[in-house]
């Protein structure tokens, strides 16, 4: 009986052991909570859609790639037409496709032994570089051929694109013609394509079509003859019409071609060429990879809040490269927001939906990424800390702060730069600066008294700042301790718009918001001092130490004026007044004024012609 009863515990004991140890099997160790970054959980948050095929790397660095256009623009620099090629391809079968080709465009496709030349040398110097046009082709193409319909242009105009920039949007010649099309500055502002640091309009591809079209249908109605259109856009239609004098009213491109450049000589032959190859590339055994992104699988939006490739990329999922690919016109990888004007941003499909379904969310992290970046006038012992850690052992002066130092004014020299207008000279230009034209030539090194519009000048000017007098500080610890002055706090705002009364100038309202009117220029983009009413001015709210220099400089001021009560110059100070001297000229009474004009002194003292005497009394504030 006392053995079962043994047997029995012995029993259960192990049977609660075999229960213990299941349970510690079963018991899974609590994973460490991994915090998200607020990018992770807001895009955890997205309306998703199924992932669409990206652009592999390749394929990316392929439609980027410079070597197929700095090629294309060598063997165009140096082909020689009249120079036999050795290649399998009879002459009698040339000319039956050309014909052929003939036929079907509005292009005068005749055969001669230099068009032949040069239709063997593309296809024995050049059948890859061929094959990887003819696949980015593919992406490019349909897009140019809607812009073609729209204008009544040939379709096959499409391949002048080949022939001028290897289909390269950021192409970028010798001369600097810029895109798909080789725009140069000023044509492309003709065209209203606009260039300026964020955007280069002539590498998008839609807005540079477009422009492109429109050349090419005014230059059809001059010439009517598209042959002589195609020489135009190379040469242009000036060289076309003397080669034509030159001929003796001859109008066929043949029988004026030597009286062109040499460039434009080869021109023509090398469009036609590539026409012919493209036209009859399965003939010739050319097969272009299928490109993996067509125009028609993209879309456009417009954005409405500054943003960069980068975040775009972090948001939804898009390399960089492929933004760069299908944006070409952004310049430095942002996509700027504007308010009188749109910008857009092309997505494939896909992600065009996932950014439109989560538009709000994806302006907020925007919007929180710009909070985080460092704003202007803000106010931290950044600059303390490196003055303490500069000063050594044996420097007498303990310096904790830049209110240690008394302030002192000192003139320094500043630059700005003036955007040259058409009809503009250097006289007109310097008297609008206040500036001769020798310093004009000087600070931008030009020999001649020829300026292009466009071009942009350096000036340098004189200006005013407050700044600490290091020589003057005496040690903290052998003065006694005095109250600090009060520092007036600025607005919890980083900037302010003031609307422009009447009566107002850049002098007075400089003067009601505490700050210079270079600031104000700076701020708002102005180049002269003119300004309008109703005119919106941004005003930058001034760091402390700013304020506090503003502060000192006018109770000094206030200062000198009250121990000058009895002088004559008191008054003149308080009227604005100032006495020609002996020498003087409306010049250089202007350079001694920063911000004033010779036009505003004639205005102010009604004068009208250059002639001031010693001693007349002149307003310089208006």
């Amino acid at each position: 009986m006392d053995n079962k009863k043994l047997l029995s515990l012995f029993l259960g004991l192990i049977s609660l052991g075999a229960m213990a140890q299941e349970t510690a099997e079963n018991e899974v160790p609590a994973k460490p909570e991994i915090k998200l970054s607020y990018l992770d959980s807001l895009k955890s948050t997205f309306v998703k859609y199924e992932t669409s095929a990206c652009i592999d790397e390749m394929w990316m660095k392929e439609l980027s790639n410079q070597d197929l256009f700095t090629d294309m623009e060598s063997d165009l620099a140096k082909v020689n037409i009249d120079q036999e090629v050795a290649y399998d391809l009879p002459t009698d079968l040339l000319k039956d496709r050309l014909k052929r080709l003939d036929e079907k465009s509005p292009f005068n496709i005749e055969y001669n032994q230099g068009l032949e030349n040069i239709i063997k040398s593309f296809l024995k110097n050049r059948p890859k570089a061929f094959e990887r046009m003819m696949a980015i082709s593919e992406y490019y193409f349909p897009m140019f051929e809607e812009k073609l319909a729209k204008y009544n242009i040939p379709l096959e105009v499409k391949y002048l694109a080949v022939v001028e920039s290897a289909l390269n949007p950021k192409a970028k010649s010798r001369v600097g013609a810029t895109g798909l099309w080789q725009f140069m500055y000023a044509t492309g502002k003709q065209y209203n394509l606009e260039v300026n640091s964020y955007v280069d309009e002539r590498s998008d591809p839609m807005k540079a079509t477009e422009a492109a079209c429109q050349y090419l249908s005014t230059m059809y109605g001059i010439f009517g003859d598209w042959d002589l259109v195609l020489a135009s856009y190379n040469t242009g239609p000036g060289n076309v019409a003397k080669a034509i004098r030159r001929s003796g009213g001859l109008t066929n491109y043949w029988n004026i071609r030597k009286y062109m450049h040499k460039e434009t000589q080869g021109y023509l032959p090398a469009f036609l060429a590539t026409m012919y190859i493209y036209e009859y590339r399965k003939e010739h055994g050319i097969v272009p990879k299928r490109a993996p992104l067509t125009y028609f699988e993209t879309d456009t939006l417009m954005v409405k809040q500054k943003m960069s490739f980068k975040q775009l990329s972090d948001l939804l999922d898009v390399p960089v490269e492929q933004l760069r690919l299908l944006n070409p016109i952004y310049k430095l990888d942002v996509v700027p927001y504007v308010t009188d004007k749109a910008h857009y941003i092309r997505l494939p499909k896909q992600k065009a939906g996932m950014f439109v379904s989560n538009e709000d969310k994806i302006y907020a992290y925007v919007q929180y990424e710009e909070e985080k970046r460092e704003k202007p006038f803000t106010t931290t012992n950044i600059r303390k800390d490196a003055i303490a850690q500069r000063t050594t052992k044996r420097d007498s002066l303990a310096i904790a702060n830049v209110e240690d130092f008394p302030m002192k004014s000192v003139k320094k020299t500043r630059i700005r730069y003036y955007t040259v207008k058409r009809g503009d000279n250097l006289s007109e230009i310097s008297s609008k600066n206040n500036v001769t034209v020798a310093e004009l030539k000087k600070w931008n090194k030009l020999k001649k008294n020829t300026v292009n519009a466009g071009q942009k000048l350096k000036i340098e000017f004189e200006t005013n700042v407050m700044v600490a007098d290091r020589s003057a500080a005496k040690k903290k610890t052998a003065e006694p301790k005095v109250a600090e002055p009060k520092i007036v706090e600025p607005k919890a705002i980083e900037n302010d718009l003031y609307v422009v009364q009447k009566g107002d100038n850049l002098t007075a309202i400089a003067e009601k918001n505490k700050v210079t009117i270079d600031q104000l220029k700076e701020w708002n983009n102005i180049e002269s001092n003119e300004i309008k009413i109703g005119q919106k001015l941004t005003i930058q709210e001034p760091a402390q130490e700013t304020v506090a220099v503003v502060e000192k400089a006018e109770k000094e001021v206030k200062k000198e004026i009250i121990n000058r009560d009895n002088s004559k110059e008191r008054n003149y100070n308080k009227e604005r007044m100032y006495i020609v001297q002996k020498g003087d000229s409306l010049f250089s009474i202007a350079k001694k004024h920063p911000g004033i004009t010779v036009a505003e002194i004639k205005k102010w003292n009604n004068i009208d012609n250059e002639n001031i005497k010693p001693g007349m009394k002149l307003k310089i504030n208006g």
